[in-house]
């Protein structure tokens, strides 16, 4: 084995690493949000998040970018501590996956359908169809789907290459000897732990074993153990990114090690008596790349069958390990959540949701002071305001980031639709702290609005109060339908506060109103109008991004021509619920 060999290796691991990234970030793509959203719905007990670990490790191959995963939305106070124990369990069983996928590489056969299960057979074919499906389609999720095959074939490539490289060691007396080595179940576990510590991903390193045992060298005995010690080294991902988060997102890093310690201790301690008593004559015999994966997938199913019935007790242990409570806050992103770009958006979305019910609350209670002044209420308006600007700092800076990120099409559409969005929805707290501050001027002044100004402030604040209601359960539920009803209410109260405006002026001419009054009324129905127009931007940005298109001003003059029979309808059908 000469510097050649070295060389292939390590050229046919860095293929391997970057064909399963690939592959990764294609099937996480073509999943998209429906990740998250399962995520959510199944870790309401461990056996649901047993097999939910076991499916999101299975699609996007990877246990660490699970664990780190859970990190994140823990960190951001989207999932709770208890919910991650079963996901965790069954991540560490779905990364087998990766390990039955690499045995193929020791097949041997001349019969032609077992030679097409080979990886030198197939992956040419996954590669030409994957590059044809990347360069000829319109679509993201043709393009999406060829990127797994090429990341597929490019894995299996680099696999090959690992194994071809290592060939010559069987014929190596010295290989041999430095084998017996780890005949030692202790060093076996640190050698498996170390390489899977430095590489960070348990599925490479399985596959360099893989790779080894094609050699013939490495009996099961020397295996077992260090299967096991990579279990324990792909914890080092999950303790890296636990560094600089909240302590509940520590104590996920925390259930991983413990986990896989437990796990290893145990499966070690029962391999030991097992031994003992019974003479385990195969661990002599040379093993196979399946014989991998088959230890592989025992030795994490039998970890888990034990460790899940005390999920609380790794959960207490969690805590009591990382003691101090964490801080409450305003739940935010964390940065964690980019390496799976789909469900950092749709998290993205989630809290956009929140920011627009704060927006619109902090409306509601400023619109309720106009005829109830409150000193407490007014505050809360201000604090509500508060809030709804560090939503839009923080979210702002995340979404520019994630925008940075490879995403499919509709992902990019998203992230347009909130960032046009959210600086509507801060500007419409803003404008609530306008309407309190001029209910405050009513309330210190003594200078309420006269019974007429009352009455058609009335008619103007219902409206504003549906126009938000409709505009907001719009974005939150994702509905065209109520989108496209926005529009025609804000024409309706542009009507009304224009009509207010020229009541006002002949109320003041009638001696029933004071300048004064009229200043304070004119702030109002400003700010009315002001959120009115948020409330259209908005809707426009969903109808015109289902469309692809972002093109305000050509949408909002076809309509304000009232060639559309059901804009028409719909105006009139305002005009008359709320004439003044």
């Amino acid at each position: 084995m000469d510097i050649f060999s070295f060389i292939s290796l390590f050229g046919g691991l860095a293929l391997f690493l970057y064909g399963m990234s690939l592959m990764s970030q294609g099937l996480e793509k073509l999943a998209g949000g429906k990740l998250e959203g399962i995520l959510k719905k199944m870790t309401s007990n461990p056996v649901k998040s047993l097999f939910l670990g076991i499916g999101i490790t299975a699609v996007i191959q990877s246990s660490s970018a699970v664990t780190v995963m859970l990190v994140g939305l823990v960190n951001s106070g989207i999932m709770q501590l208890s919910g991650t124990v079963g996901v965790i369990m069954g991540s560490n069983i779905g990364t087998t996956v990766t390990a039955w996928i690499l045995s193929l590489v020791g097949i041997e056969s001349n019969n032609v359908w077992i030679k097409l299960l080979k990886p030198e057979s197939f992956s040419p074919i996954l590669a030409l169809i994957g590059i044809i499906l990347m360069m000829s389609s319109k679509t993201s999720k043709k393009k999406d789907i060829g990127s797994i095959m090429i990341g597929f074939a490019i894995l299996m490539y680099g696999m090959d290459f690992m194994s071809d490289s290592v060939s010559p060691l069987a014929d190596m007396p010295e290989f041999t000897s430095m084998l017996t080595a780890f005949t030692n179940p202790l060093l076996g576990i640190l050698t498996g732990l170390v390489l899977t510590a430095v590489i960070q991903s348990s599925s490479a390193s399985v596959g360099i074993l893989q790779a080894l045992t094609l050699t013939g060298g490495i009996s099961y005995g020397m295996a077992i153990p260090i299967i096991m010690g990579q279990n324990i080294g792909t914890c080092v991902t999950a303790l890296i990114s636990s560094i600089g988060v909240n302590k509940n997102a520590k104590r996920v890093a925390v259930i991983h090690i413990a986990f896989n310690l437990l796990g290893t201790a145990v499966c070690l301690l029962l391999y030991f008596v097992l031994h003992f008593l019974v003479d385990l004559s195969f661990i002599e015999q040379a093993i196979s790349p399946v014989g991998v994966a088959v230890v592989h997938s025992i030795f994490n199913i039998t970890t888990t069958v034990l460790l899940l019935p005390f999920s609380k007790q790794l959960v207490k242990l969690a805590e009591g390990t990382i003691k101090t409570e964490p801080e409450k806050e305003i739940a935010f992103l964390d940065e964690r959540l980019l390496k799976t770009p789909s469900i950092a958006l749709q998290e993205c979305n989630h809290i956009t949701t929140d920011m627009a019910y704060v927006s619109k609350q902090s409306m509601m209670d400023a619109m309720d002071l106009l005829f109830s002044y409150n000193e407490k209420k007014a505050a809360g308006v201000k604090d509500l305001e508060g809030e709804v600007d560090i939503y839009e700092d923080r979210l702002g800076s995340y979404l520019v980031k994630l925008s940075g990120y490879d995403l499919s099409d509709t992902d990019s559409k998203q992230i347009s639709k909130l960032l046009h969005t959210i600086g509507d929805f801060e500007r419409i707290s803003d404008h609530a702290v306008n309407v309190m501050q001029a209910a405050k001027e009513i309330e210190e002044k003594k200078a309420p609005l006269s019974p007429e100004g009352l009455a058609e402030i009335k008619v103007a604040t219902a409206a504003i109060r549906e126009i938000m209601e409709i505009a907001i359960k719009a974005f939150d539920e994702n509905n065209l339908e109520l989108a496209y009803r926005v529009e025609p209410l804000e024409q309706v109260v542009d009507g009304i506060i224009e009509g207010i405006k020229l009541n006002h002026i002949n109320r003041l001419q009638a001696g029933k109103c004071t300048i004064q009054q009229g200043f304070v009324l004119s702030d109002i129905l400003t700010n009315y109008e002001r959120v009115s127009d948020h409330c259209s931007n908005i809707a426009v940005a969903m109808i015109e991004l289902s469309k692809s298109a972002f093109d305000t001003h050509e949408y909002l003059d076809k309509l304000k021509t009232m060639d559309d029979p059901e804009f028409r309808k719909m105006f009139t059908e305002y005009k008359k619920k709320y004439a003044i």
